[in-house]
């Protein structure tokens, strides 16, 4: 039996797997977020240990005997996030998240002292990757940098607490901009830059290998036989690949989480950091991702279903299977700000086209039809450095709405697939490293495709009539730095 846990922003999901790959049991915990200011995104570390334990003390409540045969665990979690730790491994404030946008003017600063940052980590110096956030740290809260002693992502900080150990791997790692995307190791020229050294972060892993060991005391706790082995693991999209299989190239996946993103796996980096094109590290070896990022995917959904006081489901379900024209309302859905490929904290989100005949239908719509064109500029983007897309599989809690993936095969004009339990994805492909970190398997042999339960073809008249509208969508945009 295998454990895959996932450290996302709204929830921690655990799944726990057999050796047939079949989910037996999960559980889902909720995370809030606070915003002590516009633009602002921090959580406490501390919740995240409370819901993890809580999914696992569930799953002993319910699933005991296959809780107690687990073998292997992976961790996935949220990326870039700076959680800073004292001497004693205690945080020192809550954690700076991915989607934080105050440390725009340290992205500048960090480019001009190290010339050589887009080179070496394959990224533009964006306010949601971790290293900015420690210039930013330094300059506003110069006693809470002096006592850093060790900075970790949000799994790495999870894992510590599990195993004792500090260790990270590397497709996490790859969104920190302190990651050398090509050797894989740290640069100790990017630490340096952040006035950092290899003493402030963990040691790196490849997220299949294995990592460490589950302390014996939470073993005991949640009545495993053994100390079960800690793989690498992987941050969120790299392990959502491992979980739908896209561990080669032309693999396309698009992922629409809280955050969403384009990405393509590559046997080579194929960087494009002007256009804001992310480069990560695969969690398997000898591989790398290549991702347009959006900040706002499924959260814009959540953000209108708050407005109208109703639930998701009560605002999807008038829409019906398909849409039949684009809605007369256009939404740009940068609530956190942008990355592909604007890299503008500042820029926020807008409804254009309101009339007195406009419907809550209509604005739902266009919130969806407003992600799915700032994935077709994603699209674009990765287009630019030669990756091509003729297909996409879909993971995250939005790949549940069957009128979204159709919307986005029209806009995108390739067929999108649906999985069954996609929105577990992450999770999944975090227990499929476990295995792999136990078992030394062929990753090819673990890290299959799954079933894909339905295609959602791209509709002509529908591709036609979005890819018109594109050009509009897109004239919204106005810089706000």
């Amino acid at each position: 039996m295998y454990l895959g846990i996932d450290l996302g922003t709204s929830a921690v999901k655990t799944v726990l797997v057999d050796g047939a790959q079949r989910v037996i049991a999960s559980e889902s915990r909720p995370l809030t977020t606070t915003s002590p200011l516009s633009g602002y995104f921090e959580q406490d570390p501390a919740q995240w240990i409370d819901a993890t334990f809580a999914t696992l003390d569930a799953l002993k409540a319910t699933h005991a005997g296959e809780l107690a045969a687990v073998e292997g665990i992976g961790l996935s979690g949220q990326m870039h996030g700076a959680t800073l730790l004292d001497a004693s491994s205690r945080p020192l404030r809550p954690c700076i998240l991915w989607n934080d946008g105050r440390s725009a003017a340290e992205c500048r600063v960090l480019e001009r002292r190290w010339p050589a940052l887009r080179a070496i980590s394959g990224n533009k110096a964006m306010p949601g990757f971790t290293a900015p956030k420690l210039l930013w740290i330094a300059t506003h809260e110069p006693e809470i940098f002096a006592a850093t002693k060790l900075v970790l992502l949000p799994k790495a900080y999870l894992r510590l607490v599990l195993s004792g150990e500090a260790i990270e791997d590397v497709s996490d790692a790859s969104g920190s901009l302190w990651l050398d995307a090509a050797r894989r190791d740290w640069s100790d020229a990017a630490l340096a830059a952040t006035g950092l050294s290899r003493d402030h972060v963990p040691r790196l892993v490849e997220g299949c290998a294995p990592a460490t060991t589950l302390r014996g005391e939470l073993a005991r706790r949640w009545g495993m036989t053994g100390q079960p082995v800690i793989a690498g693991g992987a941050g969120d999209n790299p392990a959502g690949a491992v979980g739908i299989g896209a561990i080669r190239p032309g693999t396309a996946f698009v992922s629409l989480g809280t955050s969403g993103a384009l990405l393509a796996p590559t046997s080579r980096i194929a960087a494009n950091p002007d256009r804001a094109v992310h480069t990560f590290c695969h969690a398997i070896p000898d591989m790398w991702i290549q991702a347009g990022a959006i900040l706002s995917a499924a959260s814009c959904l959540a953000w209108i279903a708050r407005l109208f006081g109703a639930t998701e489901a009560e605002l999807l379900a008038p829409l019906g299977l398909r849409p039949q024209a684009p809605s007369p309302v256009s939404f740009l859905p940068y609530l956190a700000g942008e990355r592909t490929p604007h890299d503008d904290p500042a820029v926020r989100g807008m409804l254009n086209g309101l009339s007195h005949g406009t419907d809550r239908g209509s604005i739902v719509q266009a919130v969806l039809e407003g992600v799915a064109f700032a994935l077709a500029d994603c699209r674009d983007a990765l287009a630019d450095a030669g990756i091509a897309m003729t297909e996409a599989d879909a993971i995250g809690g939005g790949s549940r709405s069957g009128f979204w993936l159709s919307v986005l095969a029209n806009v995108l004009n390739v067929p999108v697939h649906r999985f069954a339990g996609g929105e577990t994805g992450a999770a999944f492909g975090a227990a499929r490293l476990g295995r792999l970190a136990v078992t030394g398997e062929a990753i090819a042999a673990v890290c299959t495709r799954p079933q894909r339960i339905e295609t959602f073809e791209p509709d002509a008249r529908l591709v036609d009539a979005y890819a018109e509208r594109l050009p509009a969508w897109r004239e919204l945009y106005r810089p706000r730095h």
